[in-house]
This record gives structure tokens, sequence and C-alpha cells, in this order.
């Protein structure tokens, strides 16, 4: 039976606490109600709020140590706020998209209201003492799509309680005592991911405190048709623990009973911290006062029985009784308490409000007096004027309508020499950089630890370096990686005891321990959530992807989880994750492993590394794990069985990112290739030459970045040729190198023949060797390719095969 045990006293229920829980939900609920007034008013372009659960997430927080992790949901305001960690002036900075951090610290306006995040780094980007903050991962909108990470997060703490080599990383853990208090509506349990986490949280047995917030409805679609037996308390009644099978505890609570609520939390977090057991708290009978969201009223598929019945219901309400009841406070007394909030939810929202449109002023100021001051003693005055006073007019300006307003001035001016041109000119330079950081920095890290940073160390080899398969290179390269760093940790399929699918973890598990390298289920999604959740604290995981098609179960967790951390935190928060996985020759539909213009497209916030043997990708482990960004490396599968030289300095030498090698020089025409297709166009620039070709190999080595120097322009002014190959599917990842060169280098300047792409066909390759060889390029493919674009430039020399 899913029901709480009998609840035991407690000595937090004081009238002190219960009063100012009161305030808090009473405030929460007010900034609530006037977030959605400014977004019909047209201050905010979008609000979506957390009215009607605020009882609950006092609850929670009251559970909540320092040193604890929230990975949550977007209507956390209260659960946030009542940590101390949001202010009411904070949230509406977020909801105006105020990007200063002073005034908007969780994430610079770059994210939607709603959306926290503690800065658990410093301004250069290195982290802070974890254990001293209450720690919120940034919230996504993606529905579900903070489950992942908060598994990872759970088992981080696993790992701190029972790998004791890690006991000095104090800024991280304190014996794994921290707990992960996950949030999720109740109609998004409806996902994969939710489902794939609770089921890895109960086999892993993990500190996961599991908050459902169920209101009934996904926007307008009721629970009945989201879970099966419309609860998921009930649908998650197998995974409950008894006796000697492992599993979770699984407690239901309604919304609005204040003190059940305290003390199911506190139940919780007790068997969640001391004995590491995942929990779900189902909380019943919320409710959503305000709709969904401001997109739309909840009146429109909501019952009148069902809208009175959460009137009623709403926990304000039963709270507001409930201390009358008990006798807490009188009548009057809580009317003072809610004066007294709702004039300073309305003072938070006129200060948020006068601090935004102070951040707007000086450069709308700015572009006034500068349309003014051209247009007095200019020809084009009018159009000037017209300009300014468009300008003027506008409602609510905003940073575009200043900039817009120069820039349509500076085409007015297009023949104009003058001095205001000039002066519009260089405001606009000056607002174009500060926008940049206002909108577009921290893609990547710009701290100390930033891998783009990591100086190039060469591999050296000796007459006694010994020649081994890849894979063996990659035995030894791992064996000393993990000797060296108790912070690294291996999990993936079948990493563990049989050493990966392809032998570079072989034998390894045995010499250091399950709890660093770790067999994973089969369950992509939460394997890279347990990377995640790692990485952000203070771990070095290499979480595997056993082959490269694969990643995409997990694309929806990289790109709106992963890629997307430093950037929209504004380098708040970091997770420099490493995911191994193995692409390209491999046969078969399912297994043809090269979608790499899907990464290219996806993943921008990682860096995206393609070595052609393992050597350099053992040098790119090293230089990756020197720095602080996340990334996705690709092994050549087809390599392992290949004879590398083992360098002498494995441990030390390092790739550095976005620098390609010239594999072989060549004056007639330049190929830009790279992983397994390097040795594809070297055997092919091999024949080329017999035929009286001489080509230059290129090998990007990364993708992103890519030739960060300029590597291939300078090649291209010697060759005046080009063609970009690879395996992927026409206009992929061969197309992204065109433009790449071509556009970003400016190489048209330099070609006497049109730049070409050699990729795969538009469909996956089927099975079996033929599959391959009519599916993907291989040596005749070049070679022609090659051919035909010489011979149109020289025919004579070059007459058609």
């Amino acid at each position: 039976m899913i029901a709480n045990e009998q609840l035991r006293s407690t000595d937090i229920l004081s009238r002190e606490k219960i009063l100012s829980d009161y305030r808090l939900a009473y405030e929460s609920r007010q900034v609530s109600l006037l977030g959605r007034r400014d977004v019909m008013g047209g201050r905010a372009k979008f609000g979506i709020f957390g009215d009607g659960k605020e009882l609950a997430q006092l609850a929670a927080a009251t559970a909540f140590n320092r040193g604890d992790f929230r990975s949550g949901y977007y209507r956390d305001q209260t659960f946030v706020a009542a940590l101390g960690e949001l202010r009411w002036t904070e949230f509406f900075a977020q909801l105006y998209a105020h990007t200063d951090l002073e005034a908007e610290p969780n994430t610079a306006g770059r994210s939607m209201n709603g959306h926290f995040a503690t800065r658990w780094l410093d301004e250069q980007g290195l982290w802070r003492n974890q254990t001293e903050l209450y720690n919120s991962v940034c919230d996504i909108a993606p529905t579900a799509g903070q489950i992942p990470r908060a598994l990872g997060l759970a088992y981080a703490s696993k790992l701190f309680r029972n790998n004791h080599a890690l006991t000095d990383l104090t800024n991280f853990s304190h014996n794994g005592n921290e707990i992960v208090f996950a949030t999720i509506g109740d109609a998004s349990t409806s996902q994969g991911m939710f489902w794939e986490a609770m089921n890895a949280a109960g086999v892993l047995q993990v500190p996961l405190l599991m908050s459902v917030w169920d209101d009934g409805y996904g926007i307008s679609v009721p629970v009945e048709y989201q879970t099966v037996k419309g609860s998921i308390s009930k649908a998650l009644a197998g995974f409950q623990r008894d006796g000697d099978d492992k599993g979770m505890e699984i407690f239901t609570v309604k919304g609005w009973d204040y003190a059940a609520l305290l003390e199911t939390y506190q139940q919780a977090a007790h068997i969640c911290r001391t004995q590491h057991v995942p929990v779900l708290v189902h909380v019943q009978e919320l409710t959503q006062p305000q709709g969904h969201s401001t997109s739309g009223s909840h009146e429109r598929y909501k019952s009148k029985q069902r809208l009175a019945w959460e009137v009623e219901h709403d926990c304000n309400r039963v709270f507001r009784q409930w201390i009358l009841e008990n006798g807490y406070a009188d009548n009057e007394e809580l009317e003072a308490i809610e004066v007294e909030a709702k004039q300073l939810a309305k003072r938070a929202r006129i200060s948020a409000w006068d601090a935004y449109q102070a951040s707007l002023k000086d450069d709308f100021d700015d572009a006034l007096d500068l349309l003014q001051q051209t247009a007095r003693h200019n020809a084009k005055s009018t159009e000037l004027m017209a300009i300014r006073e468009e300008l003027r007019k506008t409602f609510s300006p905003v940073r575009r309508d200043a900039v817009s307003a120069i820039r349509k001035a500076l085409r007015v001016l297009r023949n104009d020499t003058g001095a205001g041109r000039q002066r519009m000119k260089a405001w606009l330079e000056r607002t174009n950089a500060e926008n940049a950081d206002r909108f577009s920095s921290h893609l990547y890290s710009q701290s100390p630890e930033s891998p783009m940073l990591v100086e190039a160390v060469p591999a050296q080899f000796t007459d006694d370096s010994p020649v081994l398969d890849g894979y063996l290179l990659l035995q030894r390269y791992f064996e000393s990686l993990f000797t060296r760093d108790e912070r690294i940790v291996a999990l993936g399929e079948d990493v563990g005891q049989i050493g990966d699918v392809n032998q570079g973890f072989a034998g390894l598990q045995e010499k250091f321990g399950e709890i660093r390298i770790t067999d994973t289920g089969i369950r992509e999604t939460t394997i890279i959530g347990q990377g995640i959740g790692m990485a952000m604290r203070g771990l070095r995981p290499i979480v595997e992807i056993q082959y490269f098609d694969y990643v995409y179960y997990t694309l929806a967790t990289l790109t709106d989880d992963l890629a997307t951390l430093h950037y929209r935190t504004k380098g708040g928060q970091k997770a420099p994750l490493i995911i191994r996985t193995r692409g390209h020759r491999l046969e078969g539909i399912w297994h043809s492993g090269s979608p790499m213009g899907t990464m290219l497209s996806s993943l921008r916030g990682l860096h995206v590394l393609v070595p052609r043997n393992m050597t350099q990708a053992a040098g790119f482990y090293n230089t990756l794990l020197k720095g602080d960004d996340p990334a996705l490396l690709i092994e050549s599968l087809n390599g392992y069985r290949l004879k590398e030289t083992l360098p002498a300095n494995l441990d030390e030498f390092c790739i550095p990112l976005g620098v390609p090698e010239i594999l072989r020089s060549g004056s007639d025409l330049t190929v830009v290739t790279y992983g397994s297709m390097c040795r594809i166009v070297l055997e092919a620039a091999g024949q080329l030459a017999e035929l009286g070709i001489n080509v230059e190999v290129i090998d990007v080595q990364t993708l992103l970045p890519f030739d960060v120097h300029q590597v291939i322009i300078e090649s291209v002014k010697k060759t005046n040729r080009v063609l970009f190959a690879d395996e992927d599917v026409p206009g992929g990842a061969s197309a992204y190198m065109m433009q790449q060169v071509v556009e970003g280098q400016n190489a048209y300047r330099y070609l006497d023949s049109a730049p070409a792409t050699l990729s795969a066909k538009a469909h996956r390759p089927p099975y079996g060797s033929d599959g391959d060889y009519f599916s993907k390029p291989n040596a005749d493919d070049v070679i022609e390719t090659v051919y035909a674009i010489m011979s149109e430039a020289d025919p004579a020399r070059f007459p058609q095969l």
C-alpha cells in the first residue's frame, strides 16, 4: 500500500515559522499575479508561474540543506525563494529579460522566467565551494529535461560516499551527504526520461528525492490521459522497496496539507540522506489558479465544477484557514501580513522595472541625440528626423529599437563622409560589442581552464617505442589515466566487466573497481544524465555511448541541457563531461555511424573531436581533461585493430583543439577530411600521384572548433582547388566544412575551380561490404572526383576517364 507512515511529532511547527511561511506563500502568489499582468500589459513576452504550488515547495525547502541540489521545474519560484536564493526583484528582472547579472543573476536574462541557477562558478569561471551553497541547476523548459542530470547529481553523492579517495574534494561533498531534490509536473512524468531515470535510480540506489507537483492537467489534457491509473504513485507502485528487494520509497501527500507536507519531506529527506535510497513524493490535489501560462486561459478546458474545486482547495486559502483554526494568528494579523506582502511584491515589481528601463536609457538617449545632431546640417535631415521620431514614439523600447534606428540612418547616410556618420558608426561598434557580450558570450568556457588554452605537447617516439593495436594503446592510456586522477570515472554499456565492446577498458574494472569503471543498463539518455550530474559536481566522467548512432537517443539531453548550460547561465555553471563513442565505417543501416551534420547543428557549446586513430584520441583526452568544456569524441571504429606506435609521453602529450594537421603535402588540389576518411584519402592520394596529380591532404581533427588558425586557406592559396570529403550525408559535415573555408576563410578568392564535396549517399548504408562500398566514399570515388576537377581545369593533360 502506498501511504505515509504515521506522522511523528516535530519541532518544525513554531508560530514564527508558520507565519513566515504564510508571508512567503502570499508574496509568491502576488508576484505570480503581477507577473501575468505584466505579460498581458506588454512589459514581458511570456510568463509561467508557480501559483498553487506554494506550500509543497515551502515544505521541500525546509528539508533542503546547504550542499544539496535542486534539479527542477520552472514553477519552483517559492522553493528557490524559501532557500533565500531568489529576491522578488530578480524574479521580475528575469521576466523582463534584464541582461545585467547583478539584477538577474540566474541567467542574465537569457532564459524566460522561472529558470533558476546558482552561480557556482566565480567571475573567472572557476569552482566555488558547492557545499556552502543551496544549489539549483539551471532549469530548462523541455518537459522532463531536468530529470536525467538529476540522476547524475545523486549518483555523484554515491561516489563521494563510497570512493574514499575523493574525501579531499570537500568543496563538492561531505561524505556524499548531499541529496538531490528533483521536481516535475505530473503530466511530464509521461516522458520516457522520467521513467528511465526512476528505474535507474532504483537500480543504482542514489539519494534522489523526486517531487511530482500534481495539479491534474498537462496544459489542457487531464491526468487520466497522461498516466496509467491516473496516478504516478500508483503507476510506480512496483518500484516500492520491499524487504530485501531494493527500490524506492513512495509517499503521497495533499498539496494543501501544510503539516503533512512538512512531515513528509522531513521523512523523505532523512531516508534519502542517510540510506541513499531514492524517494518519490507525489504531491496531490494541487491547483493552478492562473492556468498553464500566459498563453491562454484554463477556463477553456476546465469545467465550472473543477474551477470551483480549485478555488476551494487553493493551498494558500486552506493554509490561511488552518492557521486561524489552530490559533496561530487571528484574522487581523493575517490581513496585516497580506497587506505587507502585496506592498512588497509591488515595490519589487516597480524597482525591477525601473532598473530594467534605466539599463536601456543611455543607449536610447544616445541614439536620439546622434540622430538629432547629425540631422541639423545634413541634406538628409528629413529622413533622419523621421527615423528619430519613430524611435522616440516607440512604446516600451528595447535595445534593438535604438540599434535598428542607427542602422537605418547609416543606410540613409551611405554616401555621407561627415563626422555625424562616423559618430554613429563608432556608437554602433561599441553597442554591438556590448550586445555580443549580453546575448552571445560564454557559449564555451572563458576561464583560465578553457581547453582552448591548453598548449600543444607533441607526441614523442623513440627507437624502442612499441607498435600496438589501437585498442591496446587505449588500454595503456586509460590505465595510466585512472591511476593518476581519482576524479576520473567511466561508465556505459559493457564498459566494466568486458572492458567495452572494443576492449579499450579491458581488465581495468578489476584493477580500479566497479565504483570507477561501471556497467550500465541500456539507457543512453540517463547515461548522459549521470555524466552531466557528476561533471557538475567536480568529477571528471568519461561516459560511453556504445556506437555513434546511439547518440540520437541522447540528443535532447545533449542539446537542451549540456550544450546550453554554460551559455544559458552566462558562465555561472559548467559540466565538463567527455562523451566517448565510436563510429564511421561500421556496416549496416543502424550502425553506419557518421551523422556528423546532426551533431554540428545540435551541439554548439560542446567540442566535437574526430581523431583519425587512437593516438590522436589519447592526445585529445589529455587536452580535454586539462580543460573545463564538455566534448563529444568519436573514435574510428575500424581503427582499433590497426597498428600504431605508442608515444613515450602518452600521459602528457596534448593535441590542441581547432588545429588541422597536414598529412601529405601537395600542390594541385587540397582535400579536407577527418576520421576514418583520412586513410581512404591518403590511399587515393598515392594513386593520384601515379596519375600526375599532387594532392595535399588535411585532417581537420576537430569540427568544433574548426581551424582556428586558418591553416586550410594557406593550403588553398597554394593549390587553388579544394575538395571536402567525409562519410556524412550530402549537405552534412562536408557542407559545413565548405562554409567554414569558402565563406569563413574567403577561400573563393583563390579558387581556380569550383569547390566540391564528396560525401556518402543520402541513405544509410545497407549491410555488407558491398553496401558500404556503394554507399560511402571509397578510394575510387576520391580518385575520380579529384581527377574530374583537374580534368575540367586541364583537359589536355587529364582527359576524361
